[in-house]
């Protein structure tokens, strides 16, 4: 089965969304025109779990057009757009397992669908499908690997990418563990996709779910930001430009001092619980904003979560300690906890794509341009890798950032050979 849900009348709409979310990502459109002459992924399976939305989408159109077959299920069950979906199916021809909403059963089931195709390369946003893969038999001589399912059947593999910081810290951890068996390339790591996806893309597309959700005005309120990595900062940034009065929390003390230094009030999590009006986490991290910490705020706080998992936040503890839960808004349910209203939004997942659209085209226009390259770096490298997490050569990152920048039509400098060899003496005044 191609797609979760038999009813297609979804997909003219998608198509739409699609063509409009093209239009705004120049660099895999560059990208794309090449694959479609060179095909570089010819005969390849290509198995992707990601975020189902127009940009992904985008993306899939690409790696088809490169000469692959494409095979997509959602990294979030509260993130797929299912008009989306449909149109990939209906117009690409691209099969989908992914519906939104999807209970965590039918999440893993399309997992499996996915590793079923058995994929030479994967794609993971959260490292779910490497997770899944590692349950599988994995063989390897020579750099070169095999992978044998539960069905006793076997494929090549070549490796796959992460998109994102969460998926990449699970698989460092896996590979100082000595769990990882294959090569893995952090496409986050690229400075194309942090420094701008993380940054500016999580910064305004939280900020979007949050609205959408509550329709509240940011000025005035006093706003708690859990965790000041690039996501982290993104985010208090741009809401402190709405007007709000922003309070971080942190472990790390060198983050926690560039925080104070960028103008932004630290404290910990248990002192900012009892003041604020709203609070974010974005850590990666499990149990950031705790029961306790939910007892502690005042009446009529508003929680939500933009980090990968919905771990962030203890839901499931407040689910049983609340005295009465109800829907008010779409993507918020009100919890009466000790005579207080708390707001939870989305679940505790992800809120810039439970109630929003996810980042701008803008921006993941870059970080799938890393990705469609990190697909034909894996496949050019196979039978070279060992089984670690890389990062993206240097090289394909400063493409991506000059290809951007001449869709943008800016120019800039560059260096004379006078300038380049001064930078390499060590010679002074040479």
């Amino acid at each position: 089965m191609n797609y979760s849900i038999a009813d297609l009348k979804l997909a003219p709409k998608g198509k739409k969304r699609i063509d409009w979310a093209n239009l705004r990502m120049p660099v895999l459109a560059t990208i794309a025109a090449r694959f479609s002459k060179t095909k570089p992924l010819k005969g390849l399976r290509i198995g992707a779990c990601l975020h189902v939305t127009t940009e992904t989408a985008n993306l899939m159109i690409v790696l088809k057009s490169a000469g692959a077959s494409v095979y997509l299920c959602a990294s979030n069950p509260l993130s797929t757009q299912d008009d989306t979906a449909a149109a990939l199916v209906r117009y690409f021809n691209i099969p989908v397992f992914a519906i939104y909403g999807e209970d965590k059963k039918t999440y893993y089931r399309h997992l499996e669908h996915v590793l079923n195709v058995q994929p030479h390369i994967t794609m993971d946003d959260g490292a779910d499908l490497v997770s899944l893969l590692s349950t599988y038999s994995i063989a390897e001589e020579n750099k070169r690997y095999t992978i044998k399912n539960k069905s006793n059947k076997s494929w090549n593999f070549y490796g796959s990418s992460e998109e994102t910081t969460t998926g990449v810290i699970r698989l460092k951890a896996m590979e100082k563990d000595g769990a990882l068996k294959i090569p893995v390339l952090a496409v986050n790591d690229s400075y194309t996709k942090y420094l701008f996806d993380n940054r500016y893309g999580t910064g305004q597309s939280t900020i979007d779910g949050i609205l959408r959700a509550t329709n509240i005005l940011l000025a005035g309120k006093k706003v708690v930001v859990a965790g000041y990595g690039w996501c982290g900062r993104g985010f208090a940034t741009r809401v402190r430009g709405m007007g709000s009065h922003v309070i971080v929390t942190e472990v790390d003390p060198v983050r926690a001092l560039e925080a104070v230094m960028d103008g932004f009030q630290v404290m910990p999590m248990n002192k900012a619980a009892k003041i604020g009006d709203l609070f974010v986490t974005l850590t990666g991290d499990k149990s950031v904003i705790t029961l306790s910490h939910l007892r502690s705020m005042t009446n009529g706080a508003i929680v939500a979560n933009s980090g990968h998992f919905n771990v962030e936040i203890e839901v499931d503890k407040l689910e049983k300690a609340a005295q009465s839960k109800r829907e008010i808004r779409e993507n918020m349910v009100e919890y009466v906890l000790n005579g207080k209203k708390i707001y939870v939004l989305g679940e505790g997942r992800l809120i810039n794509l439970a109630a929003a659209e996810g980042h701008p085209a803008e921006v993941m226009d870059l970080s799938f341009a890393n990705q469609a390259l990190a697909a034909e770096w894996l496949y050019k490298s196979r039978g070279t890798l060992s089984p670690r997490v890389y990062k993206l050569p240097e090289k394909l990152d400063t493409t991506v950032a000059k290809l951007k920048l001449k869709a943008m039509h800016i120019q800039y400098d560059t260096l004379t050979q006078e300038q380049k060899k001064y930078l390499n003496s060590w010679q002074e005044g040479t």
